[in-house]
């Protein structure tokens, strides 16, 4: 089966999708906005974990890139209080992030990430983890 069978997002459908991706390192935010944004995406990048929870309100986001390594807020931090948050825990987080250990990874998913890719992060299986998380989201 293809991905587009799988998952079968169209692009009417993608260009209305909003992410929010929290990145503090300027050329991993920049690569990742360009790319989603070329793949149609609604995408807003922010750089520290201080307006998170300001700009998800503004921006209301169907997935949220999340790296932990933030400065200010970490990312488990702001994962804790998304989840603890009633009006955003169904939102979708996927985890971008350089700790490629196991217990980072474990800690993220104990506090409610969706999904976790560690850096460097192949493109196309982003797209696919997006997908995915976006199909269920949706449907």
């Amino acid at each position: 089966m293809s991905f587009s069978a799988a998952f079968p997002l169209q692009t009417s459908q993608v260009s209305s999708i909003r992410i929010l991706l929290v990145e503090d390192d300027p050329t991993s935010r920049l690569l990742l906005h360009d790319y989603l944004s070329h793949l149609g995406y609604v995408v807003c990048s922010i750089l520290s974990g201080d307006n998170f929870f300001p700009t998800l309100n503004q921006f209301c986001p169907h997935l949220v890139l999340l790296d932990l390594k933030l400065p200010k807020v970490d990312g488990y931090t702001l994962l804790r209080d998304l989840r603890q948050n009633s009006a955003w825990q169904h939102i979708p987080v996927v985890v971008v992030s350089a700790y490629a250990f196991k217990a980072d990874q474990q800690r993220a998913f104990d506090l409610g990430a969706s999904h976790y890719l560690v850096k460097p992060i192949d493109l196309n299986v982003l797209h696919q983890v997006i997908a995915e998380h976006l199909f269920y989201t949706l449907v």
